[in-house]
Order: C-alpha cells, then sequence, then structure tokens
C-alpha cells in the first residue's frame, strides 16, 4: 500500500515538475547579449501564435519577450468587445502611465487597413450591420505582482497585449514613440 503512495507521489512531483519548468522557461527574457541597446529604427513583431513580442532593429532581432492577449481564441478582432488582439501593422501614438496596468504604450488601433477588413466582413454578413470596430488598443503590463498571468499563458485584456511589468519598463525605454508595431498570427 505505501508503495502505491509513493508510486502516486512521485508521479504527481514529476507533473509538478514539468510545469514549475514550463513557467521558469517562460520567465527568460531572451536578448542579444552583445548590443546594449538597438541600433537605428527600430520596430516590433507580436506573434500571437508563439506569445512573443520580438523587437527588431537595423542590425536584425535585439529581444524577446512573452507576452498573453485578450480571448483565447488568436484570431484576428472582429468587433468592439470580442477581446481578440486585431492583427496588422499599427504604429505606437502614445505612451503614459497606467493606475492598474503599470504602462500603456497606445496603438492606433483601427488604422484605415482595420477599417477596410472590418466594412469587408460587414459586407460579407460575417459580423452585424450594427456593428462597432472599437478602439483603445495598447501595449501594457499586468496588475501589479501578477507576472503569472503571462507566465501561466492566461489571456485575459480586452484586446490588448500584455507582458510584465518589468519588461514594458524596458520596452518602453528603448519604443519611441511612432514604433511600427506588426502583430500577426
Amino acid at each position: 500500500m505505501k508503495s502505491k503512495w509513493l508510486f502516486a507521489g512521485l508521479i504527481i512531483l514529476a507533473v509538478t515538475g514539468l510545469a514549475a519548468f514550463k513557467t521558469i522557461e517562460r520567465r527568460v527574457i531572451k536578448k542579444n547579449i552583445f548590443r546594449s541597446k538597438p541600433a537605428g529604427e527600430v520596430y516590433v513583431v507580436v506573434d500571437k501564435s508563439d506569445y512573443e513580442l520580438q523587437v527588431f532593429d537595423e542590425d536584425g532581432w535585439y529581444a524577446t519577450y512573452p507576452v498573453v492577449f485578450g480571448n483565447k481564441d488568436l484570431s484576428d478582432k472582429l468587433t468592439e468587445g470580442d477581446r481578440r488582439t486585431p492583427e496588422g501593422t499599427f504604429k505606437i501614438i502614445s505612451k503614459k502611465p497606467h493606475q492598474k496596468w503599470h504602462k500603456m504604450l497606445m496603438l492606433d488601433f483601427p488604422t484605415q487597413e482595420s477599417w477596410a477588413k472590418f466594412k469587408e466582413r460587414k459586407a460579407k454578413g460575417l459580423i452585424p450591420q450594427g456593428a462597432k470596430i472599437g478602439g483603445g488598443i495598447a501595449i501594457h503590463g499586468t496588475w501589479p505582482h501578477d507576472d503569472l498571468v503571462v507566465d501561466d499563458f492566461t489571456n485575459w485584456t480586452n484586446g490588448c497585449v500584455a507582458l510584465k511589468n518589468e519588461d514594458l519598463d524596458e520596452l518602453d525605454d528603448i519604443l519611441p514613440v511612432g514604433t511600427r508595431v506588426i502583430i500577426k498570427r
């Protein structure tokens, strides 16, 4: 009987250890250790499928940060309130502190490209005629001391891109207003 409990305990320990390893692995910020600051023009690629935000400069890849989104459905934003993160090319239009989510790097959603997709979907009947496109999309932090939502891939935003507050501080330092942000799946 003791051996059954021992075996069950070992299985639980192994599963817990793998989950902890996955969490620890996601906490690592990958950076190009040969460059302290990005060189020249900087741009961002957010890959929803990989839950990553990558920073590139004139020399290529600079850094990668783990991120989370809104809806578990990682498809493109359709309408206001669907909690999906929009896909396309955007720009950072402003930076500001935020009471709940540390800081916000506001994006220029909806763009002309966003409006064209929205109108086309309405015309095809994919979304209701009375639907609105939405707005207020940003790259922002998490609640204070709530990095676990990023480590555990918990999509919780209303369509924004969220990352750990310390990672957001680094981004805030290296991404000027006007930085191009490509969000894809």
